[in-house]
Order: structure tokens, then sequence, then C-alpha cells
């Protein structure tokens, strides 16, 4: 008969166990390192990805203003053209706004409106591009004054270059404020400091063809001294072509003499 001593024992040992259990740690820890880098680099990825959308788009709202920019001499007071330098650089126009122009909705059927474009203090120091507008003949309301949209965080600069056509050059000072310049070069750049304490910068700037002019008075009211509800005295009346034009006379349907 044998014996329980004499049978092979099976199973792990005590040092066997802890061994196991070690490699399975440093597995698992490589495993869960491996995870949270790929997950930082892809919310660093994604953060970047935004914010390069939002500056692209900040350029874009600048870019669809201004090719939406209108003027009139005859009432200058109102669409006047301001467009400033510096660290508090700004630019400021009247422009007729599509529908889908930001914050169009807060101003219904009223799509001519004043915009500007500001560089301010934002929250931590930090500076900020930021839009208002208000329409035409009011002033900007407690909501645009105090709460504008943002466009773009972490501006370092905003430039606007001017097209003078007079000196046929460009010019960072507009002095005619009543006259739309015919291009503007717009240069934004824009710093960032990532998770490792880097500094990022980008620069976008874009050249921007009005496709409008001041409309002059004459254009506005081609006959300043006569009633607005009189045609003018040099057109004839439309049912009364002159009887002496024999190609008219020939014509179809021309009115003759009984």
């Amino acid at each position: 008969m044998k014996t329980m001593s004499g049978r092979k024992r099976s199973g792990f040992t005590l040092i066997e166990i802890l061994m196991a259990m070690a490699i399975f740690a440093l597995v698992m820890g490589a495993i869960y390192s491996t995870f949270m880098l790929i997950l930082r680099g892809s919310q660093a990825g994604l953060k970047a990805t935004a914010e390069v959308q939002r500056e692209r788009m900040a350029m874009h709202t600048i870019e669809q203003a201004l090719t939406s920019a209108r003027s009139f001499q005859l009432d200058v007071q109102h669409y006047g053209f301001i467009a400033e330098n510096g660290s508090d650089a700004r630019i400021s126009f009247v422009a007729r706004l599509p529908k889908s122009f930001p914050r169009g909705g807060r101003f219904g059927e009223f799509d001519v409106r004043r915009v500007e474009f500001a560089l301010e203090n934002g929250p931590e120091a930090q500076r900020q591009l930021v839009l208002r507008q208000s329409p035409i003949l009011m002033e900007f309301d407690q909501d645009e004054t105090q709460h504008p949209l943002v466009l773009a965080k972490n501006v370092k600069e905003l430039v606007f270059d001017l097209w003078d056509a007079r000196a046929n050059d460009w010019t960072d000072t507009w002095t005619q404020t009543n006259q739309l310049p015919k291009m503007i070069k717009v240069t934004l750049r824009l710093s960032s400091i990532s998770q490792n304490n880097t500094v990022t910068k980008e620069e976008i700037a874009r050249i921007i063809a009005l496709p409008s002019i001041a409309v002059p008075p004459t254009w506005q009211r081609p006959n300043p001294g006569a009633p607005l509800n009189n045609p003018p005295l040099n057109n004839p009346p439309l049912n009364n072509p002159p009887l002496n034009n024999p190609r008219l006379n020939n014509q179809p349907g021309a009115i003759r003499p009984q």
C-alpha cells in the first residue's frame, strides 16, 4: 500500500505565485502606461485641431465681413471705416451680412450692421479676438459690450495692412475713414502652451479684396435739384416715342398720328 508521502505533489509554490503576480503587475503597468500615453496624445491632438479650426474660423469670419462691407458718402457719418493697429488693434465698418453670420439670429431682419473686431484682454490675462455687432444707427447693446463673441484665444498680435491707392503701397495707418480700401491684409499671430510647457506659435495671414467702394452721392440721387418723385427731364414719356424717328415709326406696334 502506497502512502500519501509517496505521491507526487502538484501545484505552485508560494515563490512561483509571487513571481507570476509580479510579472502580471509589470505587464499591466506597461499596458496602462501605453494606454495613458495614447490617451494624452489623442487629447492633445484633438485640442490642437480644435484650436487650429477655431483660428481658421476666426479668419474666415473677418474675411466674410470684409467682403460684405458697404459705404455711402451721402451718409458717411454712419458708414465710417476705422482700422487701428497696436496693442488694442481693432477694425470697425458697416457690412450687409448674410443670415449665416455668427450671432446673426440676434438681429432678425437687420442685416446691415456695424461690426467690430478687436483685440482685448481675456480671463487670466490672455489676449483674445472678439466680435461685436449692432444694427446700423444703433450702439452696441449691453450684451455685446460685456459679452462679445470670442473668436480666438491666446492671440499675440492682430495686424492690419491696408492698400493705399494714392501711394500705391501698403500702409498700417488708415486716415480715410470716409472711404473703403481696395485691399486689406489681415495677420493673426497666436501662441499656446502645451502640457509640457512648450510654446507653439502660429501665424495666419489673408489678403482680402473689398468688392465694393464708397457709393458717391450722385449715384444715390442722380439729380439732386429735382424732387425725388419726378423723373429726370431728359427722359421722354415711355408711352409716346418721338414721331420724327423713321426707325421707330416703321417698327410694328409704333404709335403713329391718326
